[in-house]
């Protein structure tokens, strides 16, 4: 079993961010990376972990706005699905449709130079971890979510919450889209499986299975 380290929820969305590694001391994958590049930081910091790449569910401000800082800053690379390169190209946007204007730090949610494209079906060995990963559109257009099947771990960024699932009425979303990656991305997966959402608590599969009204 990876040490998971589950940052406290950052920035105005309470987005979750974890940080996974083999083994403290040496690298970790960051999934999500909320623009608090501080307390991405801090979480690393708690067990003494180095960043080796940050995975991105998906293009929202609250979960790639601190990717470019954090690729910037320690010069790892950042991966995102390349259907979703249009939100995160444009923070700015995604703010003022937040919040009615952009901060005076809006300089700091500029994405990375670039991302390595995330592709449905992958395996991504990163740091002693093998990461699977499903796109599964219908929040986004490039939605992914990233299993560690040898730990019964997924990932599921906005795709499934603990008793819901993910807002389809954003731009670029579709309700029939995001059951059907459901249907044939998740629901497939064994029970047993440990969801760590984008926000919220942790659930299992089982759980959703057999109480979200989803």
């Amino acid at each position: 079993m990876p040490l998971i380290l589950h940052g406290r929820p950052m920035w105005a969305a309470l987005t979750n961010c974890y940080v996974v590694a083999a083994e403290r001391g040496g690298p970790a994958v960051v999934v999500d990376a909320p623009p608090d590049p501080e307390e991405v930081a801090a979480v690393l910091a708690e067990a003494d972990l180095y960043p080796a790449a940050v995975l991105v569910t998906h293009g929202h401000v609250d979960h790639v706005g601190g990717a470019g800082e954090l690729t910037r800053r320690t010069g790892i690379s950042a991966y995102l699905h390349p259907d979703d390169d249009w939100l995160a190209a444009d923070p700015e946007a995604q703010l003022r449709s937040l919040f009615g204007g952009v901060p005076d730090n809006a300089a700091a949610f500029a994405p990375p130079d670039r991302f390595i494209d995330l592709a449905h079906g992958e395996s991504l060995e990163i740091g002693g971890l093998v990461f699977d990963v499903l796109h599964t559109p219908g929040h986004t257009p490039g939605h992914c979510c990233f299993h560690l099947s040898g730990e019964g771990i997924l990932f599921s960024g906005d795709q499934l919450f603990a008793g819901a699932v993910g807002r389809w009425d954003l731009p670029g979303g579709d309700y029939r889209t995001l059951m059907d990656s459901m249907r044939t991305r998740i629901l497939p997966l064994p029970a047993a499986t440990d969801v760590l959402p984008g926000h919220g608590p942790a659930t299992t599969l089982a759980r959703e299975l057999a109480t979200n009204p989803f």
